[in-house]
């Protein structure tokens, strides 16, 4: 069989699985499960390199597909994905799926020009990368969810419709922008699962 496989793409694979089923439910009306499936995946791909890199004898076939595969799901749990709960929740017209279009477009610009530094970097050393450049993609699974938080609740569905469009313009040059965005480290992570957490809770049960 074609690829490579081992239990460092494991993660990758189950977050695409969880954006796939996510994209269903929101096609079908079911936000809240939507937008759960969403910090899910994003939660597996907070994960999947550090499985990835606890694999220390990895060939560099293996680390390129690593890095090849995690970014192809990446676009579509972190670039249609959110388009497509956008799609649902209302955000249409031509202007608006418009931006919808470009906040995709910038994501594959985002993850293709990650995808040239990153593995240009793994040939010059094997140290842990401190900093991002642009926005990472998978930011999306904290932003839009917060944001789905106030459907329903603070906002009406017109200013729900207008926040969401403005989040994805604003995320969608923040991809390209070429700023520094530090990596998070272990505490930060744990900190961001347990908000994870919670924010899974607060969908689920509010």
């Amino acid at each position: 069989m074609l690829g490579f496989y081992n239990y460092t793409v494991v993660l990758t694979y189950v977050g695409l699985g969880c954006s796939i089923f996510g994209m269903m439910q929101a096609l079908n009306q079911n936000y809240k499960l939507a937008v759960l499936f969403l910090v899910m995946s994003g939660i597996c791909d907070m994960l999947d390199g550090k499985v990835a890199r606890s694999k220390k004898n990895r060939t560099e076939e293996e680390k390129k597909f690593g890095i090849q595969i995690d970014s192809l799901c990446d676009l579509v749990c972190f670039g249609v994905f959110p388009a497509v709960i956008g799609y649902s929740l209302g955000v249409r017209g031509h202007w608006e799926e418009f931006c919808l279009v470009v906040y995709v477009l910038a994501a594959v610009v985002r993850l293709a020009y990650f995808n040239v530094t990153e593995e240009k970097r793994q040939k010059e050393t094997d140290q842990v990368r401190t900093y991002y450049q642009g926005l990472p993609v998978t930011s999306a699974a904290a932003i839009f969810p917060a944001i789905f938080l106030f459907h329903g609740n603070l906002l009406s569905n017109d200013q729900f419709r207008i926040t969401y469009l403005a989040a994805v313009i604003l995320v969608a040059v923040l991809f390209v922008t070429n700023i520094r965005v530090p990596k998070p480290g272990n505490k930060a992570i744990f900190v961001f699962l347990i908000l994870g957490g919670l924010l899974l809770a607060k969908i689920m049960f509010s």
